[in-house]
């Protein structure tokens, strides 16, 4: 039997204006929802970055370790992302996992390196072997005719070459195949005598350090030299040159292409200018400095203070004179640097301390073999260590 009774529909009358505010009701609450749980992640993930940048880590577990055969005169040297191994037998290049990507023979007496980017320089102090590599290899060599004292190498392969002979010194500059492109001696009297060179990235600006007792009083002049167009115009290729009375200069750097700062026995001396020196700042210096230490962007200077002789105060600045840091420490050390990611490593035979920027100790530690050098890893806890007989990359914890 078919149902014939009728089917009754019915029409629910709406308010549009009341359908579109349910909407945006709707629409807010989950608009609140994602905002609330994205600011949890965030206060989440900023709670764990001031803890993980506040924590120290007495410890470490190691990731890999891989034996080490060589001397105890062997050196180390970040380069490039990777480690360079040197000696008086030769240079070795090496992944972090220890795998060789090239090696260099020579007999050195007393090798020195310097790197710029992905080239490295590596001469024989008071001999006259110079050996230019980047990161694929051999570039280039030299045999100087006269001894070397100092070298500094450009972005490109450049090389400045400080050398003496019968009380005379003498500039070169070679290119990274061996080629000379420029020499000549430094004038100066007959009791001048140059402390240190630098040179640009790019090559084109070299300033010499130079040391003059002649009047009975130390006294350092910094000159400036140009090799671009505008040096051209100058006698010698000297742009300027600056004197300081009562001052020893030992060591300078070009920490940027127009910007040099200059380490003196009393006074830090910071020169800037794209094309010809300017002084900026002289940043005096009250008491005697133990050591110093930088990279590209900041300096650091260590006093030992009175009454006892581990105690040091170290103070951190930019390359603008501004002081970041000031930090006491207890410790009779033999080295302090700059690690790759701009922390501060202070260590002596056995033990390290590192500290960040910010004045945290975050690593302390005292090892049973002796320790060669610390390098930074890829990430905030990852380092290699090189201690004798053996490399080790590790991870704090």
């Amino acid at each position: 039997m078919i149902d014939t009774r009728k089917q009754k529909f019915y029409t629910i009358k709406t308010d549009p204006r009341e359908h579109e505010e349910r909407i945006r009701k709707f629409r807010k609450r989950v608009a609140i929802s994602i905002t609330v749980v994205a600011i949890v992640i965030a206060v989440v993930a900023a709670i764990g970055g001031i803890y993980y940048n506040l924590k120290e880590y007495e410890g470490y577990e190691v990731r890999l370790q891989i034996e080490r055969n060589d001397s105890k005169a062997t050196r180390y040297e970040s380069f490039a992302g990777n480690i360079l191994r040197y000696n008086n037998d030769g240079a070795f290049y090496l992944d972090v996992s220890d795998n060789k990507i090239w090696n260099q023979t020579f007999e050195m007496q007393e090798p020195i390196v310097d790197i710029c980017e992905n080239y490295v320089v590596v001469a024989d102090l008071h001999g006259t072997q110079i050996y230019i590599m980047d990161t694929a290899g051999m570039q280039g060599a030299i045999t100087t005719s006269k001894p070397i004292e100092s070298i500094c190498i450009a972005a490109q392969g450049t090389i400045a070459v400080l050398t003496r002979e019968g009380g005379v010194s003498y500039l070169e500059l070679y290119n990274k195949n061996g080629d000379n492109l420029a020499s000549g001696q430094i004038h100066v009297s007959n009791s001048g005598y140059p402390l240190d060179i630098a040179l640009t990235s790019d090559a084109n600006k070299l300033a010499v350090s130079i040391l003059d007792i002649s009047k009975g009083t130390a006294q350092t002049t910094i000159s400036f030299y140009n090799f671009t167009s505008v040096g051209q115009n100058e006698i010698d290729n000297m742009v300027g040159s600056y004197t300081y009375a009562d001052t020893v200069v030992p060591e300078i750097e070009f920490t940027a292409s127009d910007r040099l700062i200059a380490f003196g026995d009393n006074k830090v001396i910071f020169f800037g200018g794209t094309q010809k020196p300017e002084e900026l700042l002289v940043h005096e210096l009250e008491k005697e400095v133990k050591s110093i230490f930088y990279d590209s962007e900041f300096f650091g200077l260590v006093f030992s203070n009175e009454g006892s002789g581990d105690s040091h105060k170290m103070e951190v600045y930019d390359m603008s004179g501004r002081l970041k840091l000031e930090q006491e420490f207890d410790m009779s050390y033999q080295t302090i640097e700059f690690l790759d990611n701009h922390e501060i490593c202070i260590r002596d035979e056995f033990r390290c301390v590192i500290y960040t920027l910010r004045g945290v100790r975050k690593f302390t530690y005292e090892f049973d073999n002796t320790l060669y050098r610390i390098i930074s890893g890829s990430t905030g806890r990852r380092y290699t260590f090189i201690l004798d007989g053996v490399m080790e990359q590790v991870k704090l914890k």
